[in-house]
């Protein structure tokens, strides 16, 4: 099976850093052979965490999948979909935005 198909958008998908650069993260996605980019912007939602040189080579993150291109083999990730996947869970379950502080 081919190692892509494993993926769909949604998922949330552990990386690990394998470059960083001044525009994102080069990472590879999940125990895959598969490498992916995390552009800056797509680091966090804060803007102030969306520095790349915050992380180090061989860190993991956490992501979610935004994309999958099946026919280039490219995925796209971001930690910051991620995080505003678990703020929507996170309000879901406790039934107020009150959770996060303004």
């Amino acid at each position: 099976l081919d190692e892509i198909s494993k993926f769909k958008k949604g998922d949330p998908a552990t990386c690990e850093v394998t470059a960083v650069t001044d525009g994102g993260l080069e990472v590879r996605v999940a125990d895959t052979e598969i490498t992916s980019f995390i552009k800056r912007s797509d680091l966090s939602r804060a803007r102030a965490e969306q520095r790349p040189e915050r992380f180090s080579v061989g860190d993991k993150v956490d992501a979610s999948v935004v994309s999958v291109d099946r026919a280039a083999r490219k995925i796209v990730v971001s930690i910051k979909a991620l995080e505003i996947m678990e703020e929507k869970q996170a309000v879901e379950q406790f039934g107020s935005s009150d959770f996060f502080p303004r």
